[in-house]
């Protein structure tokens, strides 16, 4: 093949599953990996990276569905982005995860591996997130089926999910099937409320406009928090637009709002207020209670984290006597949830809110032998540090995407301890890191979990014990 631009590849046999939610097929011994794709796929290809050994594109034309495929059940998949796999029957879903998991553990860990446990699925693959993010916006994503529709407008106020790949265009959701009831009637009401008064939606890029975007987190507890996002200060349509809302679902346990005047929607620099409400709402993990608010850190589906949180509980073998390090600990949720086994938790994590909230989520669930730190694990697990809270026996490690920094790598290798328990939302970055740590540890047992139905993200937890 040579390489030119917006070459199409005809007919090719979509063969396997990559990563990343990608498929592949070969041509003369080329890779080509494919989007919007699935094994057993026949399809044209538009090409959009070209190397000599491997390729890009996205599926264009489908000349043959694969047998796998089935009916997506929602009207917006693969518009909005949000779940990539609705073509695919779940069970084919849980098999490509664990390949995935597989695949990265011996491609790029490139060490010694234990057979893989069956992947954990999930009990409900619908309405299995406790939180979403809703977006309200001034241009609306046109599909091809509403062109010619004298009703249907780009620049329309619309509320729902930024359109897949474009940052200034949302898709006017009708109804999402990832969280229960009243999520989309909340979402819903306050469009409509915010269209009927003459309420502006923001345009995001000219940084203008009241309504910008809306949290909505649904507890097992049954308690509901909203946090409301506005553009600018407006305290007289604010109030009009939340007293609207609480009427209008009084099962609202916290109404916050939040005033953000940014260029982006990140949270962590703001303030957000309690308008009805503590501010907060319960959530539990088995008998564990824990307390999120607008900025908290906690697994977004909750029946499958503490499915998660088991898994590593097993992994790290507790008796009772153990001293746990929790590091990357968030709002301690995991060192809480093994505090029972364990005889100390000391959790270490950056980000100072989280730590005040692990603090508050111990005290709520009355355990005085959780202590945590805010800080650098690499500064903060000093000699001194070690001798005051003692030398961990076993060490869990929930790191970000990115995984884990190469210093903690190193400290870890400094500390240690006998049983280290590693939670990972990336399994190439964990692969990774188990490569630099094989000199002092083996990979004893490897559990991959599903968290996120429909979607190719996967969670795999991966236990480790000093070689002898």
């Amino acid at each position: 093949m040579k390489k030119r631009r917006n070459i199409v590849v005809e007919k090719l046999l979509v063969e396997d599953y990559a990563a990343e939610g990608k498929s592949l097929a070969r041509v003369d011994g080329k890779v080509i990996f494919i989007e919007d794709a699935v094994p057993g796929d026949i399809v044209d290809v538009r090409l959009h990276k070209n190397k000599k050994d491997w390729a890009e594109g996205n599926a264009i034309h489908f000349h043959k569905h694969s047998s796998d495929r089935v009916i997506p059940f929602c009207e917006h998949f693969g518009i909005c982005g949000g779940c990539q796999w609705q073509m695919l029957p779940y069970e084919k879903q849980l098999q490509y995860k664990q390949k995935q998991v597989e695949d990265n553990l011996k491609r790029i860990g490139k060490i010694s591996l234990p057979g893989l446990l069956p992947i954990v699925g999930a009990t409900n693959t619908r309405l299995y997130r406790n939180k979403m993010e809703y977006t309200f916006g001034n241009k609306r994503f046109i599909l091809q089926q509403d062109l010619n529709d004298p009703l249907v407008s780009s620049l329309q106020n619309v509320a729902g999910f930024h359109a897949k790949g474009i940052f200034d265009k949302v898709v006017d959701i009708r109804k999402c099937h990832l969280q229960a009831e009243p999520t989309n009637l909340l979402r819903l009401a306050v469009k409509q409320f915010a269209i009927d008064n003459g309420y502006s939606f923001y345009d995001i890029r000219n940084h203008l406009g009241f309504l910008r975007t809306m949290q909505v987190r649904i507890c097992r507890t049954g308690e509901i928090l909203v946090n409301i996002v506005f553009g600018d200060d407006d305290a007289d349509k604010r109030k009009r637009l939340l007293d609207h809302i609480l009427m209008a679902f009084p099962s609202i346990k916290t109404l916050l709002y939040t005033i953000n005047t940014k260029m982006n929607d990140s949270m962590y620099d703001l303030l957000p207020q309690v308008y009805y409400g503590d501010g907060y709402v319960t959530e539990k993990l088995e008998e564990f209670s824990f307390r999120i608010g607008p900025k908290s850190f906690f697994q977004t589906n909750t029946e499958q984290a503490e499915r998660l949180y088991q898994v590593t509980r097993n992994f790290a073998e507790l008796t009772g006597k153990e001293n746990v390090y929790d590091l990357y600990c968030g709002t301690g949720s995991i060192g809480i949830f093994l505090s029972k086994q364990a005889k100390k938790i000391v959790g270490i994590e950056t980000v100072k809110e989280a730590v005040a909230d692990a603090k508050e989520n111990a005290l709520l669930n009355k355990i005085e032998h959780a202590h945590f730190f805010a800080g650098d694990v690499v500064d903060i697990c000093n000699e001194n540090f070690v001798s005051e809270h003692g030398r961990p026996d076993v060490v869990i490690t929930d790191p970000p995407r990115a995984g884990m920094h190469e210093k903690l790598v190193r400290k870890l290798s400094e500390m240690r301890a006998p049983v280290v328990v590693y939670v990972s939302c990336n399994p190439a970055t964990q692969a990774r890191d188990l490569n630099f740590l094989n000199d002092i540890y083996e990979v004893t047992a490897i559990q991959p979990v599903d968290m996120f139905p429909h979607t190719h993200h996967i969670e795999n937890v991966v236990q480790l014990k000093l070689r002898k």
